[in-house]
Parts: structure tokens; sequence; C-alpha cells
């Protein structure tokens, strides 16, 4: 995958705080996303998998701590620095807890929370993260077996996922048809070369601008498939 700028969701229920935040942070070249709630906050970080939240934790309905614990409760360990207009150590203590990163406390230099967004996000070690890859306006999201195209979740069957799958995972190469037969569908119900070019077809038809002028699975004539993604 192409190297890109860590992407951040901000979470907070202050407008002006997060479109301060969302155009210091683009200034800097990151990318960002943006919820006012904390419902809204959840849903994106689930579906969006960005690389570090920023999450207020005094909202309505759903607090950060809210947020933080659900997050953690569905095995998302994505980096997360707690916001607060409040001090108290019990505050960070709990925050901690939960499994926060940091915790920044209002107001704050926007100098002080880049510095620690770069930390955290520097910091190694493994983190239970999505597999993610990304062409176009196409994202793939290894682990739910999703795939979104313009934001839009895009319906595929199993073996239409398996094939775009093994494509990508071998971007670059070429593959000719009867290793697809062999590793995607295995020979099960003995299907054919066929097969492989029609559900070739139907991912063009799903992703390609234009299917009959591929840009990503690309037709090696003689050989097979490439993905050049």
């Amino acid at each position: 995958m192409a190297s890109a700028m860590p992407r951040i969701l901000i979470v907070d229920d202050e407008p002006e705080m997060v479109r301060g935040l969302e155009d210091n942070f683009r200034f800097e070249g990151y990318q960002t996303l943006a919820a006012t709630t904390g419902k809204e906050g959840l849903a994106l970080a689930v579906r969006e998998a960005p690389d570090l939240i920023l999450l207020d934790i005094m909202m309505p309905e759903l607090s950060g701590w809210d947020v933080l614990r659900a997050l953690r409760q569905k095995g998302l360990d994505v980096p997360v620095i707690m916001l607060t207009a409040r001090g108290e150590e019990v505050d960070r203590v709990l925050g901690l807890e939960l499994g926060a990163d940091d915790y920044v406390t209002k107001p704050f230099s926007l100098r002080e929370l880049l510095a620690r967004v770069r930390a955290v996000l520097r910091r190694p070690g493994p983190r239970v993260k999505f597999e993610e890859f990304a062409f176009g306006d196409v994202r793939i999201r290894l682990r739910g077996r999703q795939v979104f195209k313009a934001g839009q979740e895009v319906r595929l069957t199993r073996k239409e996922f398996d094939l775009l799958r093994y494509l990508v995972e071998h971007r670059g190469e070429v593959v000719t048809r009867d290793r697809l037969l062999d590793e995607v569908w295995g020979y099960e119900q003995f299907p054919t070369t066929r097969t492989v070019d029609t559900h070739v077809l139907r991912l063009r038809q799903k992703f390609e601008k234009d299917p009959e002028r591929p840009a990503w699975i690309l037709t090696v004539h003689g050989q097979g498939y490439k993905f050049s993604g």
C-alpha cells in the first residue's frame, strides 16, 4: 500500500473546536475525520479505522469514556488521546485504565497537542489494527470482509471478495488463471478458467471507472491478471 499521512478522528461536541483542529491537522499534512457526538464518533471509528482518535470526554448521551470503553470491548486498539476541560487525577486514571494512550487538558496549545499526537503515533509495539488496502476511491477492510467505494459499502459474494483479496495481496504480480483456481477456488466444484474471467468482470463492473479499460485489475494476455494498485 502506498504510504499516506495518518488519519486522525476528532470527536468533540464543540463544532468550532472540531473545525479548528481539522484545519490545523490538515495544514500539518494529516488526514482528518470528524464527529460532534460520541455515537457518531464510535460509528466512524469502527467503519473508517483511523490511525488515532482525539476524544473529548464530556459529551452528552455517549461520553468519551463510553466511546473508549466500547472501542476496547470491540477489540479495537486504535491509539486514543483524551481531551477534557477537567484536570482531576481521577479522570486521568480512569481514562488510562480504560485504555487511553494519553490525556490532554483544555485549554491546550496546538503545539503541545501535535507533539503528543506524533509521540503516540511513534510508539512501537504491535496493535490490533484493521488490515486495509485502498485504491482510488475504494477501501478494502480485510478483517471485516468489507469493501467501500466512495464511502458506500459494496456487497460482494464470498468468492468475489476472496478473488479481490488475493489479487490485492499479490499486487504487481502476474497471476495465472490456473493459480487463481487453485488458490481461491481450490478447484471446488470443478470450476473452469472461464469462472475466473467471469468473477474478474464482475469486480471490474463494481470498481473500475471504465470496465472496458480497467485501471486496477489488468489482463496480461496469454498469462492471467495483475492488480496494479
